[in-house]
């Protein structure tokens, strides 16, 4: 709850995302590992393993989403393989390169030589984090979803 929070205070249009888990925080664990099995997924979603990336001292900093295909045009065009965020508090801090990299072994374990990411175009942290971990930029175009330009990665999911 305290991402939760931090979320809500400083990037609410994020933290929105995880908001089901304040009404009832066991309902919203079960709905994550129903997705990961490809249980009662809504129309248009694919299975997706979301994994939390949390400190020595025990604080959730971080989440990251892989799925497990991209067989959408949605996936195919705005949203790719992986998804992560970083708590605004948190950010700045290299969890976002300890997230990344969770969420490619975990694509290297479902078979995946090679992952879709997107990043805003002027998301530079993002970017950068893409890059430090062998993403090639393929394209930048505008996304009438996101109503923005995204960046457009393919990252190897090589150890």
């Amino acid at each position: 709850m305290a991402m939760l929070n931090d979320f809500d205070a400083h990037d609410p249009d994020n933290g929105a995302f995880y908001a089901p888990a304040r009404q009832d925080f066991a309902a919203y664990v079960q709905q994550l590992l129903d997705e990961e099995a490809g249980l009662h997924l809504p129309e248009g979603f694919v299975p997706c393993s979301h994994r939390w990336l949390v400190t020595d001292a025990g604080q959730v900093v971080g989440v990251t989403r892989l799925r497990h295909h991209i067989d959408t045009p949605f996936l195919v065009n705005n949203g790719g393989h992986i998804g992560y965020d970083v708590a605004p508090s948190q950010r700045r801090r290299g969890f976002g390169h300890f997230a990344l990299a969770a969420a490619l072994g975990e694509a290297r374990k479902l078979g995946l030589a090679r992952v879709l990411l997107y990043a805003a175009e002027d998301n530079n942290p993002s970017r950068s984090t893409i890059v430090r971990a062998g993403g090639e930029l393929e394209s930048v175009s505008y996304s009438e979803f996101w109503k923005e330009n995204l960046c457009k990665y393919w990252v190897p999911t090589r150890g």
